[in-house]
């Protein structure tokens, strides 16, 4: 699984040298990061909509929209998907409401 995201990084990497005219991404990226937040906005909503009709073939077509969307504003970032798996890693085997408690301070 994490080869798939990291080839998807590389993807996204290379998108930033790609004219915007030929490539959705580099579009977005011209358009700077407002542009892919709200692309993240649009999938969450159409996510929870999935969800809420109980549709499993749509629950994970717009799930990869979003999980596709927030990769790609990791990049315009300059962040990669590794940091955000090395973050759940650390989280594993805590309780939710620790580690949530543990943020507020």
């Amino acid at each position: 699984m994490n080869q798939i995201l990291t080839q998807l990084a590389d993807i996204l990497e290379a998108r930033k040298q790609t004219d915007p005219t030929v490539s959705y991404v580099a579009a977005l990226y011209a358009q700077g990061p407002d542009a892919i937040l709200q692309k993240i906005g649009e999938e969450a909503t159409e996510v929870v909509i999935a969800g809420k009709n109980e549709q499993a073939d749509q629950i994970i077509h717009e799930t990869a929209d979003l999980w596709f969307h927030n990769l790609v504003f990791l990049a315009q970032q300059g962040l990669h998907p590794d940091q955000v798996l090395t973050e759940l890693a650390s989280r594993c085997g805590q309780s939710g409401l620790i580690e949530k408690a543990a943020r507020k301070t």
